[in-house]
């Protein structure tokens, strides 16, 4: 008996290191340091605060600092914050990263036909940006971004050109940066093919209101930097799992508590429980109509936003979730066999995930005051006061990063599910 136990055990380890090996890990590690690089697209900070703000919330422990360093107008050669030497040594090495994000191309592409010139310029300083890195910062792991699209699809395109469209002289651009990652041996992101497609699938079902995802054709809205901060988090391999959680009502059983701990379970005189989950919901404003739009159109919650609840067992009914009292939502006996997601419901734990990402735009404000207005702008005064500007506006920060953080932390809710009453 014992020798059978022994292999069970054998077999049961074997599957679960099996299935772990199976998952590779989130690309982000213990105190990462992220600098996201690029033009007005990332300078924005739409797309960068989508991707703060999830590994701030799923990941909570895990400290990792993001740093903005979009400038508008920027080219591959450098633009209104410097030449790109300069910028590299100021706004990426002097930030010592270990991880960083290029995309560049929209600017560098001139908004006109395919020029082999001006391609020449972006091939050939992306290879000086890279030759540049690996001196200064030799054990960076960096990804390159093909850039995001020129909206082409929401409306007619804007440049008559030969190619029928900017996007497609931006798809050149993409093709090369590709390569490139391949060749060196880097991790690369398609940020125009995800978004043309939602693109396309938007206008399908709301024309209007698609030409809001990208509303001047170039730099997307929140929601459409959400498709870019997916795109990326996907290819980071982020886990879709916010908490998974399985009950079996007729034994008051535990089949399933993934990302979360489950305690105090009881069914008098209703199912109810105490839930801790280790991570929060992405934060989707459920007012937001662009983004419903988009999430409709993608498979972001597919793949990034799955906090799901299944109770088995229950009697033929319609039950009420409560999670600290507050109604969340209710359905069938039916639906909550199968599952239910709560990710996009108004739930406590959504609440608090919108909170924390209130204050990514914040920061990106007095990060870009304190770099561009500050640090850049008054580089050649010699007042004392430019240091204490500096100074003031690192600790502001600093303060809104403690509170973020405090913020994220996830919280022990109390769940209850009740039969429906009919009026």
């Amino acid at each position: 008996m014992k020798t059978w136990s022994r292999i069970f055990s054998l077999f049961v380890l074997a599957a679960v290191t099996l299935r772990a090996a199976a998952e590779p890990p989130f690309h982000l590690r213990p105190n990462d340091r992220v600098v996201f690089y690029g033009d007005s697209i990332t300078e924005q900070g739409r797309y960068s605060a989508f991707v703060e703000s999830y590994v701030l919330t799923r990941f909570p422990n895990l400290n990792v600092q993001f740093i903005n360093a979009g400038w508008s107008g920027e080219w591959i050669v450098g633009g209104g914050g410097g030449k790109v030497d300069q910028r590299l040594a100021r706004d990426v090495a002097a930030n010592r990263p270990t991880v960083a994000t290029f995309m560049l191309g929209m600017n560098d592409a001139a908004y006109q036909d395919f020029d082999p010139s001006f391609f020449d310029v972006y091939t050939k300083g992306y290879q000086h940006l890279l030759d540049s890195l690996r001196q200064s910062l030799p054990n960076l792991r960096i990804t390159l971004f093909e850039p995001s699209p020129f909206d082409d699809v929401t409306r007619p395109p804007q440049y008559a050109l030969r190619d029928g469209g900017y996007n497609k002289v931006i798809l050149r651009y993409g093709q090369f940066v590709r390569e490139l990652a391949r060749q060196q041996n880097l991790d690369s992101v398609d940020m125009n093919a995800p978004l043309v497609a939602v693109l396309e699938k938007a206008h399908q079902d709301n024309p209007a209101l698609a030409e809001q995802i990208i509303p001047d054709r170039i730099h997307p809205s929140g929601a459409g930097g959400l498709v870019m901060a997916a795109a990326l988090l996907n290819a980071w391999n982020a886990p879709a799992i916010v908490s998974a959680v399985e009950i079996d009502a007729s034994h008051i059983r535990i089949q399933r508590a993934e990302n979360t701990r489950i305690t105090d379970l009881q069914k008098k005189p209703t199912l109810s429980w105490t839930e801790e989950d280790n991570g929060l919901p992405m934060p989707f404003d459920p007012k937001d109509d662009v983004l419903a739009l988009v999430l409709q159109s993608s498979k972001i919650v597919e793949s990034l936003d799955r906090q799901v609840l299944k109770v088995t067992g229950l009697p033929d009914a319609k039950y009420v979730l409560k999670i600290d009292g507050e109604e969340i939502g209710a359905w069938t006996h039916e639906d909550l066999a199968q599952g239910v997601n709560l990710a996009l419901l108004a739930t406590p734990m959504l609440k608090q995930a919108l909170a924390a990402h209130a204050f990514a735009a914040r920061r990106n404000s007095i990060r870009l005051a304190r770099w561009q207005g500050v640090q850049v702008a008054l580089q050649d005064e010699i007042s004392p006061h430019v240091l204490e500007a500096l100074s003031a506006l690192d600790a502001f920060d600093a303060e809104l990063v403690q509170q973020q953080k405090a913020v994220a932390v996830p919280k022990l809710h109390r769940y209850e599910l009740l039969p429906q009453r009919n009026n």
